[in-house]
């Protein structure tokens, strides 16, 4: 019997979230695909639907639109079986608050804090209806330290790290299982990808493929494993960091951010 439940992803019409979209329809799961309007999301869903032989959805919307957001997950927790979340919707930037304007930032925290916690709480009560379920929360290496010419984006991904970990163990003695996964660099577009290749052999440390963040990422979570660092290479950048005093990190990964801005 084909199965009536689905994985809504949020962000899904490119980088994680469209290989989280690809993955999760190779399973064999229906899949809601949440994205911005334009993202000519219709002709990918149909794409997966007809190669997978699941159902795809699309929602283009902006999250950010709180009332518009509530109208919509009210709609998908109506007519949908949500067993699986991923919060994958995420924005960023490189350059000095002071040429920072308001409405960037606030973006940012709209987007990675305050969709992601309304999405969640929204969903929470019918996500536990189910025998078992899931939540994957996206972070980022980003989240384990402050960083110069970010400032707003590690913070957040430090919210959603601090946020999955709370809900994990509040939901502990639930059938809803929470993970968070930070990815390192990820070379998404262009722009992206010229600043790591620019930073040299340190930039590219801990780079893996989209691909390969999403099969570690979904594997482990289908493990109940709360934190997912993928990559060796980050799992090594992670305890060196652990052990390294808070103003020396600071200053060793501001400084490499810092070349980023020369290279734009």
């Amino acid at each position: 019997m084909k199965s009536t439940r689905y994985t809504l992803i949020t962000g899904a019409s490119s980088g994680l979230g469209k290989e989280f979209s690809v993955q999760c329809a190779a399973m064999g799961r229906n899949i809601i695909m949440v994205a911005l309007p334009g993202s000519n999301m219709a002709s990918i869903a149909e794409s997966l639907a007809l190669e997978y032989k699941i159902d795809a959805r699309v929602f283009e919307f902006d999250i950010t639109d709180g009332i518009l957001l509530i109208e919509k997950l009210n709609h998908i927790i109506e007519n949908f079986e949500v067993d699986f979340l991923i919060n994958n919707a995420g924005i960023g930037g490189t350059a000095s608050i002071t040429e920072s304007s308001l409405e960037a930032m606030d973006r940012i925290l709209q987007v990675n804090i305050r969709s992601m916690v309304s999405i969640t709480q929204m969903l929470l009560p019918h996500l536990l209806k189910h025998q078992k379920s899931y939540i994957l929360n996206v972070s980022s290496m980003a989240a384990f330290t402050p960083i110069a010419y970010k400032t707003v984006y590690p913070a957040s991904k430090a919210f959603i790290s601090s946020f999955s970990l709370g809900l994990r163990e509040e939901l502990l003695d639930t059938n809803l299982s929470v993970s968070v996964v930070y990815p390192g660099p990820i070379m998404t577009n262009s722009g992206v990808s010229t600043r790591i290749m620019g930073q040299g052999a340190k930039g590219r440390i801990g780079l893996l493929t989209t691909s390969e963040i999403v099969r570690i990422a979904l594997k482990q979570t289908k493990h109940n494993k709360a934190i997912i660092i993928p990559g060796f290479w980050n799992k090594i950048n992670h305890r060196l960091m652990g052990i390294l005093p808070l103003e020396t990190k600071l200053r060793i990964v501001s400084r490499a951010v810092k070349k980023e801005i020369a290279i734009k």
